[in-house]
This record gives C-alpha cells, sequence and structure tokens, in this order.
C-alpha cells in the first residue's frame, strides 16, 4: 500500500464512527472524510449509508422520456428518486429490427428534467465509441477506432475526442467509455476488432493518449474519458456479453502488448477505467473475471500501475459475470476487488441491498465504501455538476453536427482507406458503367448501403445493382444476382460490424453463398469491406480488396470515391490478415478523376 493511500485510510478511519445495528438504517451519517472537497462533504452530509451505496449504481436510460403512466416511467422514477443512484448510461433501445439511436434535443430535456429531480446531481454517461454518433442521431458521423488506425494520424483521435467532448455536454453528457485501449490480435474476435485502433500496441496507445488529450482540451466543455476494457480485451474469441472470455497471456506478454495503452492511458491523465469480463489466468483464477480480481483491479491496475482514478465495471448484466454470480454477490465482489462505479447492474436495488449488507456485516468497510462514493462526486464537481447540471436547449443546434466537424469526419474516412489487393489494377473501375455492383448489409431495415447507392447512383445514373440481407433465402439470392446483366466486372460492398450477443462476426445468411455466386460468373471481382477487415480471409479469391474498417455512412461515401479514382488511396492495415496481408500493407495510389458536381444527393 502507498503513503499517500495509508494517509488517505487513516484520515477516513478517524473521522468515520462505527458500523451502525444491522437491524436499521444508520440514524446519523458518517461525516464526509477531510480530504473530500467543501462540496463533496456537503452532498455527503445528508446521506445515508444508503445513499452513499446507490452513487455507486449507474443504470441504463434510452434518451427519450417514457409516458408518465407507463410502468416503466414508474420504475425508472423509482430508481431516480427513492432509490437515488448516482448516475445513468445511454443506450440505444431497438424496435426488435434495428437499433434505435436517440435524439439530441430529446435526451438533453429528458436529463434536464431528471437533474432537477435530484439533490445531488446524476453523472451521465455513454459509449461514445465513434462520437456521440454511436447513441446519437445528428451528431458527427466518425467511423469506428480502426479507421483511425489506418489512418495513421493520431492528431485525428485528438480531434474526435475534441468534438465528442463538445457535443455530449451539449446534451447533457458528461462521462465518455472511450478510448478503446484494446490492441486487437485476433481476427476471430466477435465484440472488439474494429473497436479497437489495431493490433500494434505503441500505435493503439498513441491514438488512445491522444483521444484523451483531445477530450480534455476544452476546460469549459470538459468530460471524464475511460480506457477499456482492463486489462484487454483483444485477444478473445468469446463475446463476453454472453460469455466468461480468457485472455492466454503470460505476464510478460501482457506487459509487452495488452498493459501499453492503458499505461499509455494513464500518463495522459485518463478520468477513469473500465474493467473487462474475461479471466486472466496469469493473474488471477481461471473462472474469475477481472472486474471482480482483487490481484488484478487492486495489485495490478492501483498498485502496480499506479492508477488513482475511478474504476467502472463493464456492465454487470452482460453473461461474461451475470451467468456466474448474482446481481448482489458481483457487486461486492467489484467493490472488494477496487472498483468504484457499479454498471447497470441486472437490479440495481438488490446490488444496494447487497452492498449495504456487505458493509453492516463487516465485509465490506465504511471507510472503503467512502472512499468511492469520494471519488464519484469529485467527478461530479470536476466536470462542474455543482455549479451547472442542466444543459441550454436552444445552444445545441449550433455545437452538434457542425459542418467543419462532418468535413473532417469524411476526412478520416477518405484517409482510412486502405487497397490490399488490386489484381491488373482493377480499381479505380476503369469502365464503372459496365460494372456491376452488390450491396450485403447486416439487416433489412438498416440504412447501411443508402449512402454507397445514392452517390453510385451520382456517377451511374442506372447501374445494374442488387441490394441483399442475411434474410433473404437463396432463391431469391439467386434471382436478384441473376438479374444483373452485362456485368464486366462486380464491386461488392459488404457490410460486416460487431455487436453485442452475436458471438461471431462475418457475412451471414446466405450472403457467403452469394460471394461464391458472383465468383463463379467468371468476372473479377472487388470487394469492399465496410467494417471487419479480416473479410478477406473467406473470400480470398477476389482480384480487388479494399478495407474501410467502418460501417458508418462517411466509409460508404469514402468507398464509393475510391472505387472511382475520386481520392488518394493512403491506408495501411492496422491488422494482420492471417497468411494474406500483413500489418501495414496497403497499395498506394493517387487520385485519378474528379467526383460529380457538388450538390444534394439524389
Amino acid at each position: 500500500m502507498s503513503r499517500p493511500f495509508a494517509l488517505l485510510i487513516a484520515c477516513l478511519a478517524a473521522t468515520l464512527p462505527a458500523i451502525p445495528d444491522a437491524s436499521r438504517p444508520a440514524p446519523h451519517p458518517a461525516p464526509a472524510p477531510l480530504r473530500a472537497s467543501a462540496t463533496v462533504r456537503r452532498w455527503m452530509r445528508g446521506m445515508t449509508l444508503h445513499d452513499e451505496v446507490a452513487q455507486l449504481v449507474f443504470i441504463a436510460f434510452h434518451g427519450e422520456s417514457p409516458n408518465t403512466s407507463s410502468r416503466e416511467y414508474r420504475k425508472f422514477m423509482h430508481l431516480i428518486r427513492e432509490t437515488k443512484v448516482g448516475g445513468l448510461i445511454l443506450n440505444n433501445a431497438s424496435n426488435g429490427r434495428t437499433i434505435q439511436r436517440a435524439e439530441p434535443y430529446q435526451v438533453a430535456a429528458f436529463l434536464n428534467r431528471l437533474q432537477r429531480l435530484t439533490r445531488v446531481p446524476l453523472m451521465v454517461a455513454g459509449d461514445f465509441e465513434r462520437g456521440a454518433s454511436m447513441r446519437v442521431s445528428g451528431t458527427t458521423e466518425f467511423p469506428h477506432a480502426m479507421a483511425f488506425g489506418a489512418a495513421g494520424d493520431p492528431a485525428l483521435t485528438r480531434y474526435e475526442g475534441a468534438v465528442t467532448a463538445r457535443e455530449a455536454r451539449a446534451i447533457g453528457v458528461q462521462w465518455i467509455y472511450y478510448p478503446v485501449a484494446d490492441v486487437n490480435n485476433n481476427p476471430d474476435n466477435p465484440i472488439i476488432n474494429i473497436r479497437s485502433f489495431g493490433e500494434n500496441p505503441q500505435a493503439v496507445a498513441a491514438n488512445v493518449a491522444a483521444f484523451i488529450e483531445g477530450a480534455h482540451s476544452d476546460k469549459k466543455n470538459l468530460v471524464l474519458a475511460t480506457a477499456k476494457h482492463f486489462p484487454g480485451h483483444g485477444d478473445t474469441a468469446v463475446d463476453t456479453h454472453m460469455n466468461l472470455a480468457s485472455i492466454p497471456a503470460d505476464r510478460d506478454r501482457l506487459e509487452r502488448l495488452e498493459l501499453v495503452p492503458f499505461k499509455a492511458a494513464i500518463a495522459a491523465g485518463v478520468d477513469a477505467i473500465m474493467t473487462a469480463h474475461i479471466a486472466v489466468p496469469a493473474l488471477a483464477p481461471p473462472d474469475l473475471p477481472a472486474t471482480l480480481s482483487p490481484a488484478i483491479l487492486t495489485g495490478l491496475l492501483r498498485n502496480q500501475l499506479g492508477f488513482k482514478g475511478l474504476v467502472v465495471t463493464d456492465a454487470l448484466d452482460m453473461g461474461g459475470v451475470a451467468k456466474g454470480f448474482s446481481t448482489g454477490d458481483a457487486c461486492v465482489r467489484a467493490l472488494e476487488a477496487g472498483a468504484d462505479a457499479l454498471l447497470m447492474p441486472t437490479d440495481a436495488d438488490a446490488a444496494v441491498k447487497a452492498v449495504v449488507a456487505a458493509v453492516l456485516s463487516g465485509r465490506l468497510s465504511r471507510q472503503r465504501l467512502q472512499e468511492s462514493v469520494i471519488k464519484i462526486l469529485s467527478a461530479k464537481e470536476k466536470v462542474g455538476l455543482d455549479r451547472r447540471r442542466t444543459v441550454d436547449l436552444e445552444a445545441i443546434g449550433d455545437v452538434i453536427d457542425s459542418p467543419e466537424a462532418d468535413e473532417k469526419a469524411q476526412e478520416i474516412a477518405d484517409r482510412a482507406v486502405t487497397l490490399v489487393r488490386n489484381t491488373n489494377n482493377l480499381l479505380p473501375l476503369a469502365a464503372p458503367e459496365r460494372a456491376c455492383y452488390v450491396v450485403m448489409a447486416e439487416n433489412r431495415y438498416s440504412s447501411q448501403g443508402q449512402m454507397f447507392t445514392a452517390q453510385l447512383r451520382r456517377r451511374v445514373p442506372r447501374p445494374e445493382l442488387a441490394a441483399l440481407d442475411p434474410s433473404m433465402p437463396r432463391e431469391q439470392i439467386d434471382q436478384a444476382l441473376g438479374g444483373l446483366s452485362g456485368c464486366q466486372s462486380y464491386a461488392v460492398a459488404a457490410f460486416s460490424s460487431v455487436g453485442e450477443y452475436r458471438g461471431s462476426v462475418g457475412l451471414t445468411g446466405e450472403l457467403p453463398h452469394a460471394m461464391e455466386t458472383i465468383a463463379a460468373a467468371g468476372k473479377p471481382v472487388a470487394l469492399v469491406a465496410l467494417g471487419n477487415p479480416y473479410l478477406l480471409r473467406s473470400f480470398s479469391n477476389v482480384a480487388a480488396y479494399l478495407a474501410t474498417f467502418s460501417t458508418v455512412p462517411p466509409s460508404e461515401y469514402a468507398a464509393v470515391k475510391a472505387l472511382f479514382g475520386e481520392i488518394r488511396i493512403g491506408g495501411h492495415l492496422p491488422v494482420t490478415i492471417p497468411g494474406l496481408a500483413a500489418l501495414g500493407d496497403g497499395i498506394q495510389m493517387a487520385a485519378t478523376h474528379s467526383g460529380p458536381p457538388v450538390g444534394p444527393t439524389p
């Protein structure tokens, strides 16, 4: 234990009363430790033990206000007013077909309303991994992290950090669960993949530090930045939303690879580190998630790496924890391990009750609890929630989705495009009007491919085009492909992203059959991977292979421009495609054509 930490414990012990009777709440809450600021002491002065525990709990919301007579609304209000949770995390809603992003003004108005209901302000978080656009519509559409890795310029990542902070604060979000510090060196990783900057630990570290610097660059729009998922989720082949994953690395490999970006994050002043629901047999028992491991969170992260900021668990409703531990047990174990914030327990009331019981029984000390409470409250003060907790709704329009930021996001998507293979100089397309185009979306109801198709039609007024998705039976796919005529070549735009509870990444349904059918036509095929760059492993016979490392509309636009020779292609692979392409590969190609006249997209 370090000397400053020991002094803090001593101060806490000197200022706290004995643990109260287990049969009832403490009638006189423990005073805040002397090292807490005046604001934090004021907030803690009226708190019971229950209230202190609740400050550590963060629950999900979808950014929209449910009907006040609905059961959902009453349950949510109970957690805000009576349970008194300390914070929220913005998640996307789903209509059963597609993921629904929130509307910025609705998010801000709802949060303003909630902030007025609480004595202690709420901390609001979001997984803004490609900017706020990951969760909120109408904000700047940055590509995924791996696109930044391919572009190879941390200054672009720094810019993303600054814009993300500005847009987040405009809608009432203060805590960003980003950057991803995982080194994706496993091509079969079904959940990290393009969320990572790549497989080179030094390059990942440079981008991680750059995002943190950008997020901290404007003190008026300061956000908390979070490096995730400690101690490194890149070398796994299991989605931890479904099951516990395991990292096979020994301690030496961890030092050389997984821990490098986290060390860089700490050196850059990262505010928080999020835990991973992965087992690390080199450090802890093989069936214990890192989230619940004292050896990993306290022994490694706190004591050896010297991290003094907030430790937040990954969502506790994920299978990597929830399948092996009850809500209450997981929350108590996480705090024992060294966590400060409990994210999305399956039952927030049960979580609070279990932690209160652990304190009353002596399993957790009141001092230990208050260390985390003070950290949470100090973070709220750091981002200015003691001065203002609501946002100006009329000012949102001048912040989000600025023309300058949109242009920069498009530049990043353009610079990320990487040409891995180009047999017989198939690209840029010599006769685009005689090519056939196939768009393979991941979901029939998604907007994937709309930008690609719109930009294609600006260049080829009546293209031979087929739109496919995994829900289509083989007969329908064959019919769609059979309807294409005069194909001298094919350009296939294949979307493949990562998502929880899928368990794999790649083309699904009958889309692999569609690729086989296209290849059987005997014409050269240019495959554009919109997202997962490892698709080439499944379709290694294509003549040309172009990777964008993202599925966002700017990446679709960049892909079209690359096919038509309208942009310089200068990206480099930030990962290895085993047996096919090496880290750093990328065919450089100058622009050869100008695009269509500037104007509205049809």
